[in-house]
Order: structure tokens, then C-alpha cells, then sequence
């Protein structure tokens, strides 16, 4: 026996239109705290037991990262509306099936091309596909193969085929931003919305972004108010989102490199991973971790059980202490960074000459590269801000190139001039 429930308590306000939409694209930005993807996990819920034959294709960039976020959000959809007693939830394969008809949700990553073109159901018909943290697909080219596989045929009167897609927008330059808000089309139903319609934040939650509005007013933009992020005044813009495989890297002749900046009560110990080329010129940026009150045992543990406890790393100079006690903790290799006059410059020059390019997985990178800005009021240096993995990253990129300071102060004028807001 199900019990009923008022579907409006449960999504709160902001989402009528969202939730009616029958639009062959359903296109949903928004910032964090801002119920999209929960209510997008409720709406599927709903929809596939009230359309009898329809079936569900949930997609992401890397496939290992549904388990913790879509199937679990859709778990607890199924919870909150009182039917996870009708559902059977596989973890492998991973998918979710409504007991009463066999419909099926699935789960599919663009890592496996070919896997994700021919997924097909026994029963009923695949029309309706959810694309979780959209801006992590590298290219309208990827999206338009999915398109053109899934949903796919005729569908009966009483079903229609609709992709959603919901995202944080952190660039403006990114294909979603062209293809869905710069011009009306009649195919496709496009939302904005932020933490402000969210009833159900407390006022702790509330607090958080208070403070971002007040200490990191860019990141507000588009973390709190879910506006597309500002490419004007950005210190890098010559990197994008690709998945890839690191070891495709080091056979192609990359190296690895390891950065590390220290951090606990306030600001978060940031590692960041990447395979270079000098050659090349280019930087594949593979892992990270960025977590609070980390100590000491804690990042040893970590970089331990990432795999790294071998590798050279270059971490802050500030902290000799620190340095020491990862050594003593089995991290042998760690090395301080180097720093000097105009070393913060010198390294944003260095990392300026490589394109850059972010595995999906790796979220606080991508953020920090999207909101990391020149400051407005400083000549030629950057916001002390939004910057722990950008410095480990620079710290990391000191053994890349070197170049003399002739040329620094050259190239240091040539990017920040004209960027500033």
C-alpha cells in the first residue's frame, strides 16, 4: 500500500515548469543548494510509474562516479516518495528496476562510447535520458552522438522522448551555454535557478553562501546564484574538460608531477596529480584532493592510498615542519616548492604556455580554474583567492620550464593587460 504524498511538499516551490515540461530538451542549470538534481531524481521516479513502457538512461562523464551520485539521489527519491519497496536496486550491474513492471532505470558513462550508443531495454521504450553535471561533457560533438542514439524510434502516444540536462554553469565559453540559453528554440525548455527558492535550507546552509557572497563574490556568481561564470579577468583560459587515461599518457612519453599546499581550519589541503609535456606543451591534470582539517597522518594516509607515497611531490616551502613529518610518515620524495621575487608570477607564466586539460572527476580544479582572476585593484597578480589547487599546481609545474625575467615581466604584462575587470 502506498501512502499519498503531495508532490509539491516534497519538491517545494521553483520547479513547476521543470517538472511539466514534455520538450525534447529539458535543459536545467543552477548553483549548488538549488534542488536540481533532487528534484530532477524525484521527477524520474514519478514519471516512470505513471508512464507504464517508458524506461530511463542516466548518463555522466566517468562512469565509476553514478554510485555516489545519481543512484544514490534516485535511492532517496524512491524513499521520500514512500516506493523504494518497489524497486530493486542492482549495483552490478548498476541499475534500478520497478518490481510491478519491470521498467528499468539504467546508468552509463561517456568513457564507454560503445556501451552508451547501443544500450538498449528488454521491456517498454528507452525515451527519457538524464545528463548529470552536463559541463563535464567535453564537446557538443559527444552530446550529439548520445542524441542520436538515445532516445531512439517511435515512441507511443502516451510517452514522449525528452533528454534533461542539469548542471553548475562555471564557464561561459562552454558549448551548453550556445547550444540552449543564447537563443530561443522550440525544441527545448531552458531553467535557471539558485539556493534562494530552496525552502528546505536551514539557516546554517543559508550561512555558507553569505559568507561566499561576502569573501569570494565570483564564486557566489555561479556556486550560489547559478549564473553562467565570467571569462573576463580569468588567469587561465586555455584549458577544458576531457577524460582520458593517464597511462595512454605516460606511454606517450608524459611525466608525472604531484603538488601539494597545505591547509586545515579554514582553508583545505589541496594535491593536485598531472602528466606533462615540455615537448608538447600540455598538461593532463588526473586527480586531486581538497578536504579540511587534514593532519599530517591524514595526507600521508591519503597520498598512500592514492599510490603516490613514491612519487616526487612539491609541496609548500612555508611549512618545513609539515614536509618533514610526511617524510617521517613514509612520504620520502616530498620536496619544498621554490619560491622568490615575482615567484608567483613566474609560475603563472610557466603554466600559461601549456594548454590544460581536467579529467571530469577532478571538480575542484575545474572550479578554481574557472574563477581564478587577476586582481583588479594589484598590477599583474592574482586574487588571493579560489587558489589552493592552483597553487599546488604551480608549485608542481616548477621543474616544467623556466624562463628569464626579462621575458617574465614581458609575458606577465601581456596576460593580465586588457583582462581586468
Amino acid at each position: 500500500m502506498i501512502s499519498k504524498i503531495r508532490i509539491s511538499d516534497v519538491i517545494g516551490s521553483g520547479y513547476d515548469g521543470f517538472w511539466n515540461s514534455k520538450k525534447r530538451y529539458r535543459v536545467l542549470k543552477g548553483g549548488k543548494g538549488s534542488k536540481k538534481s533532487t528534484t530532477t531524481a524525484l521527477n524520474l521516479i514519478y514519471r516512470l510509474m505513471k508512464y507504464e513502457e517508458s524506461n530511463i538512461l542516466v548518463v555522466r562523464a566517468v562512469m565509476n562516479t553514478h554510485r555516489d551520485s545519481t543512484f544514490a539521489q534516485l535511492k532517496w527519491a524512491q524513499e521520500t516518495l514512500g516506493v523504494a519497496h518497489l524497486f530493486k536496486n542492482n549495483v552490478s550491474p548498476l541499475e534500478m528496476i520497478y518490481l510491478p513492471t519491470g521498467q528499468k532505470i539504467l546508468f552509463r558513462g561517456f568513457d564507454d562510447v560503445l556501451k552508451l550508443a547501443s544500450t538498449t531495454v528488454e521491456k517498454g521504450y528507452l525515451c527519457w535520458v538524464w545528463i548529470e553535471e552536463a559541463f563535464e561533457i567535453e564537446s557538443e560533438a559527444d552530446f550529439e552522438k548520445l542524441d542520436l542514439s538515445v532516445p531512439r524510434g517511435n515512441v507511443p502516444d502516451h510517452l514522449f522522448k525528452q533528454t534533461t540536462l542539469t548542471f553548475n554553469p562555471w564557464n561561459e565559453k562552454h558549448w551548453l551555454k550556445g547550444r540552449f540559453f543564447d537563443k530561443k528554440q522550440k525544441d527545448t525548455d531552458s531553467f535557471s535557478t539558485n539556493y534562494l527558492i530552496n525552502e528546505f535550507l536551514d539557516e546554517t546552509d543559508k550561512a555558507v553562501f553569505e559568507r561566499m557572497k561576502r569573501e569570494h563574490p565570483r564564486r557566489y556568481a555561479v556556486a550560489g546564484l547559478g549564473e553562467w561564470g565570467i571569462s573576463e579577468g580569468l588567469i587561465y583560459e586555455n584549458w577544458e574538460v576531457r577524460d582520458f587515461d593517464k597511462l595512454d599518457k605516460i606511454s606517450e612519453g608524459f611525466k608525472c608531477y604531484f603538488g601539494l599546499d597545505y591547509g586545515y581550519a579554514s582553508d583545505p589541503t589541496a594535491f593536485i596529480a598531472f602528466a606533462a609535456s615540455r615537448e608538447k606543451k600540455e598538461i593532463w591534470i588526473f586527480d586531486e584532493h581538497y578536504e579540511k582539517r587534514m593532519l599530517n597522518s591524514d595526507i600521508a594516509k591519503m597520498i598512500t592510498e592514492k599510490g603516490y607515497a613514491k612519487e616526487r611531490i612539491r609541496a609548500d616551502c612555508a611549512e618545513p615542519k609539515s614536509n618533514e613529518d610526511l617524510r617521517r610518515l613514509g612520504i620520502r620524495r616530498i620536496l619544498p616548492s621554490v619560491k622568490g621575487p615575482d615567484s608567483i608570477i613566474n609560475g603563472i607564466v610557466n603554466i600559461s604556455e601549456y594548454r590544460i586539460f581536467v579529467k571530469p572527476s577532478c571538480k575542484n580544479t575545474i572550479a578554481e580554474l574557472s574563477s581564478y582572476c587577476w586582481d583588479k585593484r594589484e598590477q599583474n597578480r592574482p586574487e588571493d583567492k579560489n587558489n589552493h589547487l592552483m597553487d599546488a599546481l604551480r608549485y608542481a609545474c616548477y621543474d616544467l620550464s623556466h624562463v628569464g625575467s626579462t621575458e617574465i615581466a614581458s609575458y606577465a604584462n601581456t596576460l593580465s593587460k586588457g583582462l581586468r575587470i
